[in-house]
């Protein structure tokens, strides 16, 4: 039987040493009777093969057909967070109860949703349905905006998450001080835009709670006119509910090896979408200008720019006023990480 072929979820390195340096493991062969062993004597649950193995900083995603179906193991090496890991299960599983599309945790047969073993955290999850949301289509961006409000419902009355902080500046310190260190390379009338913008939005917004944190295309799946599962809740957050919609705006569209910005009507379909479940306040909407236009900027990079995140951030400032933006680095400027 060929090995499992593997891969980096968007690193640039070489997959089968870093399944040896960080993971521990020999060759991918050694990987798949690792997860094998473990999968039938932790969670008793045989597998068939092992099809695929995925790595990142800290995780191995092992993608495995079993006697009870296609599923998906993922452990972490990052000890510090275990407990943040077995919390996020546990959420996981709450938001599955009161109907939410999210990928529960199946069982270990001791009852453990995250286990903790042989010096890694590993979940078990059952495979879903579904091709990662496309931006191009208005139906799935505007599913995208219903499912994160009602996501947001949700996490309202959730109580304190392990490890997760709320920010100790507002979001008006927040944009202050980052417009005091603004790097050069920015275009001056987004900026000033910005600090208009800043200086007219209401204070009273509702309060901070937690949000998915990394709401995106690489975490949302789509199947038959629905969302049908919202991933990896690993990026979980305290803040408020219009700064998570106006960051996923501008980031809606990336994935692992695709890091490019969306048009306008996707941000608006996006926010459209959210506003058929939970129409924003006044406080919040003066908001969503700003902060599209700051996650915009936060985007913009220093140097060559292949998938035009300056030109993105200088339509957001033409969307908002209507005038060409005169930037003077929309030509020379480029993305910094693509994660």
């Amino acid at each position: 039987m060929t090995a499992p072929a593997v891969h980096m979820l968007w690193e640039d390195k070489d997959p089968l040493e870093v399944l040896v340096t960080k993971f521990g493991f020999a060759d991918a062969r050694a990987a798949e009777a690792w997860v094998t062993a473990t999968l039938a004597e932790t969670y008793e649950i045989a597998v068939e093969r092992c099809d695929r193995i995925v790595l990142s900083s800290h995780n191995t995603l092992a993608w495995v057909t079993t006697t009870e179906g296609p599923m998906l193991a993922k452990w972490s090496v990052a000890e510090g967070y275990f407990p943040r890991l077995t919390a996020l299960a546990e959420l996981t599983a709450e938001l599955g109860a009161r109907g939410l599309p999210v990928s529960m945790q199946v069982p270990a047969r001791d009852g453990r949703l995250q286990v903790e073993i042989a010096g890694v955290s590993m979940g078990l999850q059952r495979t879903v349905a579904g091709g990662l949301l496309e931006v191009e289509d208005a139906s799935q961006v505007r599913a995208a905006g219903a499912t994160l409000a009602r996501m947001h419902e949700a996490l309202s009355s959730y109580g304190p998450l392990e490890g997760v902080e709320p920010f100790r500046q507002t979001l008006r310190e927040q944009l202050t001080g980052w417009l005091s260190i603004a790097p050069d390379h920015l275009p001056a009338d987004a900026l000033d835009r910005l600090r208009a913008l800043l200086s007219a939005a209401h204070p009273d917004l509702p309060p901070m709670q937690l949000v998915h944190g990394d709401y995106r295309s690489a975490n949302i799946l789509y199947d038959a006119g629905r969302v049908t599962t919202v991933l990896d809740f690993e990026e979980a957050r305290i803040d408020h509910c219009i700064g998570e919609l106006a960051r996923s705006a501008v980031l809606l569209g990336t994935r692992y090896h695709n890091w490019g910005p969306v048009t306008p009507d996707v941000r608006a379909t996006l926010r459209a979408g959210y506003e058929s479940q939970h129409p924003l306040t006044p406080a919040e909407a003066s908001w969503w200008e700003p902060l599209v236009l700051w996650y915009s900027l936060l985007l913009v990079p220093a140097g060559d720019d292949p998938t035009g995140w300056a030109a993105a951030a200088a339509a957001t400032v033409t969307s908002q006023t209507g005038q060409p933006s005169a930037s003077r680095s929309v030509t020379d400027t480029s993305i910094g990480k693509s994660s």
